[in-house]
């Protein structure tokens, strides 16, 4: 028969134990120093706060009518300068400051003026050669806009456009601020492309490419340029380049004498296309990478004129300081 354990031997064995002298190591920085205590103002009665109004939030006209998907805000600047636009039944001016509590009329629509946190809607899609970026064409082409989600109360705004023959990156935003933040000349963001060329370029070619061609609209240049190898006749490279004119990067290497048989976007600004993403397909970006997208491009929510969210990088986007855009001086 076994022995019963003796209840004051094991006693004293716990108790022989030499406790801990400090707390687990805890690494740097993962525990805040409590914070001090917040100093209060003299004490309001409730009934003092009760008999103050709130302001109405207000906001410029023309980034109101920018964000209900209308257009740009200079677009908007025009129409206001044009006097179409009316706040309350009399003709507005630049900088009038609206609430909800304004009639805006835009022509014979009238838009409503919501404060919301809600942050703006961004796709990112992966176009197909063969499509087109526009909502009618005589020719009854396909339309990237036909495989979209369908939204109320506002439209998709295509952020650059590109060419029928011309796959890859495309982002569509419902914020018409944003989609003017990334696309104008004068913020000079970045559009990287993968070109497959039918023959090689000398070194002498990408000199002349990265320092300007004459082209029938004005000179264009590459800030970069690239060999990425290939097979055969066919030669890749990665080109990069500030601008979004009208099949631009085609006619620099036409320019040239060269033949352009494959065209991808793969990077817009910080926004890269990811690699899982099948042609004709999109996927919605998450608030953490709208919140960081606006951040990056300078654009501020819907919620206030100066309030912007922060947050970290998204998975689909690439923080790269050197390829933030900036005011060309004039």
């Amino acid at each position: 028969m076994a022995a019963s354990p003796n209840p004051e031997s094991a006693k004293h064995r716990a108790s022989s134990r030499r406790a801990p002298r400090s707390t687990p190591a805890v690494a740097r920085g993962s525990r805040k120093p409590p914070r001090p205590p917040p100093k209060r103002g003299p004490s309001v009665p409730p009934s003092a706060l009760a008999a103050v109004p709130a302001a109405p939030r207000s906001q410029k006209l023309q980034k109101v009518l920018a964000q209900s998907g209308l257009g740009s805000r200079r677009a908007m600047e025009e129409i206001i300068k044009a006097g179409k636009v009316k706040v309350n039944g009399e003709p507005a001016t630049i900088g009038t400051r609206v609430t909800t509590e304004d009639l805006i009329q835009v022509g014979r629509r009238q838009i409503k003026f919501k404060v919301t946190s809600r942050l703006p809607r961004v796709i990112v899609y992966h176009k197909i050669d063969g499509e087109i970026v526009s909502r009618d064409d005589p020719q009854g082409r396909r339309s990237v806009f036909e495989k979209l989600p369908v939204i109320r109360s506002a439209k998709w705004l295509a952020v650059g456009r590109l060419d029928f023959n011309t796959g890859g990156l495309l982002i569509f935003t419902t914020s018409g601020e944003l989609a003017n933040r990334l696309m104008h000349p004068r913020f000079e963001v970045e559009r990287e492309y993968a070109v497959r060329l039918f023959g090689s370029l000398s070194p002498a070619q990408i000199q002349e490419l990265k320092g300007g061609v004459r082209l029938s609209d004005g000179d264009a240049k590459f800030d970069m340029l690239e060999d990425q190898g290939g097979e055969g006749r066919n030669r890749w490279y990665r080109a990069v380049l500030k601008e979004g004119r009208n099949r631009v990067v085609r006619r620099m290497f036409e320019a040239l004498g060269l033949q352009v048989s494959r065209l991808m976007r793969v990077r817009f600004g910080i926004v890269t296309l990811p690699p899982r993403l099948k042609r004709g397909n999109w996927i919605e970006l998450k608030e953490a990478e709208i919140s960081n997208l606006l951040e990056w491009a300078g654009s501020a929510p819907e919620v206030a004129d100066d309030e912007v969210n922060h947050a970290g990088p998204p998975p689909s986007a690439e923080r790269q300081s050197r390829h933030r855009p900036r005011s060309r001086a004039r």
